[in-house]
Formats: structure tokens, C-alpha cells, sequence
């Protein structure tokens, strides 16, 4: 039995670490790649503590408490002590979403989402945006977040969610799909 929650201890961030060290491009074979996804950006025990300082994340457990999937809240207050995103947010402030500038809407961004193999498959993905909504739903306009072209398991996934594609860019990782899921 899995279920969804939101992160409460140190402990669920290094489990969060764990699934991360996993399941990142550079440490799987390109065939899994491929056919399971991946994760790009690299989370240490520091970034992760304060980004749940501003909001907690979501997990998914398993019946023995467990965490096999995460979905990471970064919020748009964070910004300044994540250089790495840096792109992102200016890219962000380029997009066009429903006739106005993307950055006029109250959003927040799913900095990375991660499913372990042993649960893929047994609808986690559903649990935890699930999740975020109704944690966050009140609260924002949306949730957006960028998804490698190169990882079309993680795009097919967020689209039957409701994830949108707004737009596309390329910079010198990969070629990227802006992804919003309109909550208004």
C-alpha cells in the first residue's frame, strides 16, 4: 500500500538523496535512460533543508514508511540561493501563458520528481501531484516545471496528470519542455 505525504524529517530528505543518486542520467545505462527516465539536477542535504524550510515537499511511502517517490517544491522565494535554476527562472520571464507573461501568475516550481522501479507503474506519479494539489492548491495559480525532451516517460507521465506544454528551449544540457498544470 502506498500513500502520499508531506516531507517531516531529515531522514525522509536522505531517503529523497538516495532515490536521487539512483536514478540521475549520469549513473544509469542509456537503454533504462530511455525506457524509464531519469533525473538531471543534483539535491544536496543543504538545498533540500531549505527549500522545505519555505514549503515541504511530497513524498510517497511505502506500507513499511518508506519513501519511493518524491515530487521537490521549490518555490519562486528560494530563487536566490539556487544558482543552477537560475535559467530557468529566465526563461520563465519569456513565456507567454494564457495572453500574459508567465511571472504575472502565482506559480511555484516541481524542482524534481523521482519514482523508485520497484513502485513505477502503480500510479505514484498520480499520488504525489495529487498531493500537491491539495496541499497547494489554494495557494497558487500553478505548478510548473521543465521536463527533458530527451525523457519522454516523465513527459507522457506529467500529461496525463494535466500538465500542459507552454514551451520549448534548448541550453547546454538538453532540449526542454516548459510543462504548466493550470489550477485556476
Amino acid at each position: 500500500m502506498l500513500y502520499a505525504t508531506t516531507v517531516s524529517s531529515d531522514s525522509e530528505l536522505q531517503q529523497i538523496i538516495d532515490l536521487q543518486f539512483i536514478n540521475l542520467k549520469q549513473n544509469i545505462t542509456p537503454k533504462e535512460k530511455n525506457e524509464q527516465g531519469f533525473v538531471t539536477m543534483v539535491f544536496s542535504m543543504d538545498m533540500l533543508r531549505a527549500m522545505h524550510r519555505l514549503a515541504p515537499s511530497i513524498v510517497v511511502k511505502d506500507e513499511n514508511g518508506k519513501v519511493v517517490a518524491y515530487a521537490i517544491v521549490f518555490l519562486k522565494e528560494g530563487r536566490a540561493g539556487y544558482p543552477g535554476m537560475e535559467s530557468m527562472f529566465r526563461n520563465f520571464e519569456k513565456i507567454s501563458w494564457k495572453g500574459k507573461s508567465f511571472i504575472s501568475y502565482n506559480y511555484y516550481i516541481m524542482g524534481q520528481i523521482c519514482v523508485a522501479k520497484e513502485v513505477r507503474g502503480q500510479g505514484a506519479v498520480e499520488m504525489l501531484y495529487h498531493k500537491h494539489r491539495e496541499i497547494y492548491g489554494k495557494q497558487y495559480d500553478c505548478i510548473v516545471t521543465e521536463i527533458a525532451n530527451s525523457n519522454q516517460r516523465s513527459l507522457r507521465a506529467h500529461e496525463r496528470v494535466g500538465f500542459k506544454i507552454v514551451s520549448t528551449h534548448s541550453d547546454a544540457i538538453d532540449d526542454w519542455n516548459v510543462v504548466v498544470w493550470d489550477w485556476v
